[in-house]
Formats: structure tokens, sequence, C-alpha cells
């Protein structure tokens, strides 16, 4: 009996241990979330789906870590696909309704963006 309460112990341990972590935002959800928007913002095609990527992703970086990383995720992706709107990339929160501190673009520095809480319109 005293080792099954040290396996539930454990078990609890590693849930509380490993619970935090499952739920971060990582690079790849803020891609995918974002991928219907690159017609649009590389000039080849209209909005479309895009506004219910950047609603879903607003509405997953809870955390300032998440924040950060969305910030990071979307500065890096500006940076590393050619042939990026700037402008479209800058205006794709207003286009879409929804209200973050930051410019979308190469230049923005994430590290100041962590503790906005982001909301929409």
């Amino acid at each position: 009996m005293e080792m099954v309460g040290k396996i539930a112990c454990f078990v609890v341990l590693c849930m509380v241990v490993v619970a935090p972590h499952a739920e971060a935002l990582t690079c790849g959800q803020v891609q995918s979330g974002l991928a219907p928007c690159l017609p649009y913002l590389t000039g080849r095609g209209p909005l479309g789906g895009c506004c219910g990527g950047v609603k879903g992703l607003l509405g997953a970086a809870k955390t300032p870590a998440d924040r950060k990383t969305a910030c990071t995720c979307l500065k890096s992706a500006a940076n590393a696909i050619k042939g990026i709107d700037a402008g479209k990339a800058a205006s794709l929160p207003s286009a879409c309704g929804v209200n973050i501190p930051y410019k979308i673009s190469t230049s923005t520095d994430c590290s100041k963006y962590v503790n906005y809480s982001p909301s929409s319109r």
C-alpha cells in the first residue's frame, strides 16, 4: 500500500512539473496559424482565412513567455520569408480587428512587449 502512495505522489509531481510546459506556445503553432496569411502578405491573394489564425494565436498567447515567443516567431518569419509586404504585415492585426502593442516587423524588440494584455476590437 505504501508503494501505491509513492507512485501516486510521483505521478502528481510529474503532472505539476510537466503541465505548465505542455501548453507553451511554439513557433510551429505560430507558423501554422499564420500560414493562411502568406498569400495576402506576399500580394498573391486576399486576406481570406488569415484572420482566424491571427485571432487564434492571440488567444493562445496567454502568458508573458507565450507572448514573447509569438512576437519572436513573427519577427523571425517576417525576416525569413521572401516577398512579404512589410506594410501588409504591420497592418495585419488591424485588418483582422485585433489589437497588439507592436508592429509585426523585423525591427520589433520583442522583450518590450511580454506584459501586454491582448484584446479584440
